[in-house]
């Protein structure tokens, strides 16, 4: 299997890039000074040029408070960028898993989101997101979009690096305790990822479309941070006395956030086998190699 990664340096990238490795499944890895997915030739000449069995686009845009000043470059990449994707996909027959997000939803809703429930972004972020879905349905029938949430894992910048952070730094925090969601590890997408590949190569796959995936059990911030701070305290004497809960109104900020980002994980486990990953296990793995 052959498989073509963009986003290749990113936090998921480099998992997804290292499982494949590792399973002798002959990964592509593309990070944006290899390709930039902005750019509609180049992707097409990426794509002729490596001839892959299957494309993974698992480069975004994510600075979510930045999107709001910066509107042109998270279209860019996040709708622009994933059209031009699938442009070329299609040209060459190729299958396109998607990465997507929670935040193309506004939170308002009091049960888990299922993919067919009707997206309202409330940020330029999760709108640039949605129009990089819609972009890929009008030009690729053979796609997989896979919306996941509250990412964390051993690279690039996430809530679990922040928080340990902060705990050696501070004897208080305050983290917000009125958003819900679903944290869900870098590595355990990957593995997902590279299973939904596996079943999209098998011949007569039609199981195409939009799924969700995130770990379990749905948190809190604050008792995600709880938790942080609590496993990391089993190995290290940390300086923080107290995390406080706060409400969304006390730590404002450009971008607002939805207050329900669970998302319904139904449908990938009836149609593709693959059930919620347990967050807790990841980051009870995950923690120790950050301190270390």
């Amino acid at each position: 299997m052959k498989l073509l990664i963009t986003g290749a340096q990113g936090q998921v990238g480099q998992e997804i890039v290292a499982l494949a490795a590792q399973r002798n499944l002959h990964p592509i890895p593309l990070g944006r000074n290899d390709l930039d997915i902005t750019d509609p030739q180049a992707v097409r000449a990426a794509l002729e040029a490596h001839r892959p069995d299957l494309a993974i686009n698992a480069a975004a845009y994510t600075a979510v408070d930045l999107a709001e000043s910066q509107p042109d470059a998270a279209f860019a990449v996040n709708r622009d960028g994933a059209r031009h994707l699938a442009s070329a996909c299609a040209a060459m027959r190729l299958p396109l898993i998607h990465l997507s997000t929670d935040y193309i939803f506004d939170g308002r809703q009091s049960t888990p989101y299922r993919e067919t429930d009707p997206p309202a972004p409330l940020g330029l972020y999760g709108v640039s997101k949605w129009e990089g879905e819609e972009a890929i349905r009008a030009l690729l029938p053979h796609h997989l979009i896979i919306r996941v949430s509250w990412v964390f894992g051993l690279h690039g910048k996430n809530f679990v690096k922040t928080i340990l952070r902060l705990a050696r730094e501070r004897e208080s925090l305050a983290v917000v305790d009125d958003q819900t969601g679903g944290p869900t590890a870098a590595d355990d997408i990957a593995r997902m990822l590279l299973e939904v590949a596996g079943n999209a190569l098998q011949p007569g796959f039609s199981d195409w479309g939009t799924y969700h995936y995130q770990g379990a059990p749905a948190v809190t911030w604050h008792a995600f941070a709880r938790f942080i701070v609590a496993t990391a305290g089993e190995r290290i004497t940390l300086p923080v006395r107290e995390i406080r809960p706060i409400p969304t109104e006390e730590f404002p900020t450009p971008a607002q956030r939805p207050a329900n980002s669970r998302l319904d994980c139904q449908r990938i486990h009836d149609r593709l086998g693959i059930a919620m990953p347990d967050w807790r296990l990841a980051a009870r793995t995950l923690i120790p190699r950050l301190l270390d």
